[in-house]
């Protein structure tokens, strides 16, 4: 009876980081490059009663045995790098990845960070930066004078300056790709850092060893589905209403117990 009073209550709390991860994502749902993140769970220990395999007579044994389960817990929450939604914007240094791989950025303490989210300024000196002001890498430089900036597929930047009738290439764009982007740890702000689990950067041009191809004037908006997310919220609801009605019974049974002395 105290045993299923703390099964409940591992299932409450698994609950409750089901619930978490699915109101994240909900509040990310308009949020650029945002990926959706999963919740994963796996049963806990378990106390063994009678093994399976033991003898109950000199020629039968026990063909199941007894395993009592003691809950669930978190084992992870992992990120699904699914392609989102694009939405042209008209923005010329706005870009979207059609496919796998991640922008460079340089970090304020000078490591490299990756995105998916393709929303680039110009900084005072000309720059190509995020919204936080971080510069792209590798670090390309619009002249003042340029009048259009064009953005190949293949990431490869140029511009029209002002009294030139053709364009002049002025940078190439380098995309990053990971062996296991699940592994990137999250920074907050759409920015991502390389660990172990994910392994080390592999560089290259878009379009070019599995990478995607850059979209300009476009944005990839998350990969969240508010209607999935509403079931699963749904769902975590009722399991986790499940739960403490499973702690209210447990108690009503403890409550049995007590009144069988008066």
């Amino acid at each position: 009876m105290i045993r299923s009073l703390y099964t409940a209550a591992t299932g409450m709390i698994a609950q409750q980081t089901q619930i978490d991860t699915t109101t994240n994502n909900i509040s990310n749902v308009n949020t650029i490059g945002y990926k959706k993140q999963r919740a994963e769970f796996a049963d806990l220990m378990y106390q063994t009663m009678t093994y399976a395999g033991t003898s109950t007579s000199g020629t039968s044994s026990s063909p199941t045995g007894i395993e009592i389960g003691l809950g669930v817990r978190p084992t992870a929450i992992a990120k699904q790098f699914t392609q989102g939604n694009f939405k042209e914007t008209g923005n010329s240094l706005d870009m979207a990845i059609t496919g796998n791989g991640f922008f460079q950025i340089e970090l304020p303490d000078g490591t490299t960070g990756y995105t998916r989210n393709g929303s680039f300024k110009l900084d005072g000196d000309g720059n190509i930066v995020n919204s936080d002001g971080y510069q792209l890498i590798p670090n390309i430089v619009i002249p003042e004078d340029a009048t259009e900036v064009n953005i190949s597929v293949d990431g490869i930047v140029s511009v029209l300056q002002s009294g030139q009738t053709a364009t002049t290439e002025i940078g190439q764009i380098e995309l990053a790709n990971f062996i296991n982007p699940a592994g990137l740890h999250s920074l907050g702000d759409n920015n991502y850092i390389n660990t172990t689990a994910s392994g080390d950067p592999i560089l290259d041009t878009p379009g070019l060893n599995g990478l995607g191809q850059v979209r300009q004037q476009f944005v990839e908006m998350s990969n969240v589905e508010l209607v999935d997310e509403m079931t699963d919220l749904i769902i975590g609801q009722r399991a986790y209403e499940a739960n403490s009605k499973a702690i209210t019974t447990s108690d009503e049974m403890l409550q049995t117990v007590n009144a069988l002395k008066s």
